[in-house]
């Protein structure tokens, strides 16, 4: 069998990217679909009102929302995020994540080698 390189997710299936995450009470879940020196996929649910406080990557991360409302700070700059908008968060920019309404998002992050 070869090496995946994209785990935690049937393959050769059409999925809806906002079903393989749930939401829970009160908590941030995550599933990460990849990983390495290059890349990163994490799939995250956020309850309303939970949030990832400010900070920083070595990559240039991007965000889909895929269900509910985030409100995405990037620089001190806040900009609401709404199903089926992206959003891209710059390396080495301060950023966070809060959820106004509970929040489904894919984080892609790119880091340079």
């Amino acid at each position: 069998m070869k090496d995946r390189y994209i785990k935690n997710i049937d393959t050769e299936a059409a999925l809806e990217l906002e079903g393989l995450v749930s939401y829970q009470k009160g908590q941030i879940v995550s599933k990460t679909l990849a990983q390495n020196g290059s890349v990163s996929l994490t799939l995250f649910a956020f309850d309303e009102g939970e949030e990832i406080s400010s900070h920083e990557s070595d990559g240039d991360a991007m965000v889909i929302a895929l269900d509910g409302e985030g409100l995405i700070t990037i620089g001190g700059k806040e900009h609401l995020l709404e199903k089926g908008k992206t959003i891209v968060m710059p390396a080495k920019i301060p950023h966070a994540v809060h959820a106004k309404k509970p929040f489904k998002m894919l984080l892609i992050v790119v880091f340079a080698k």
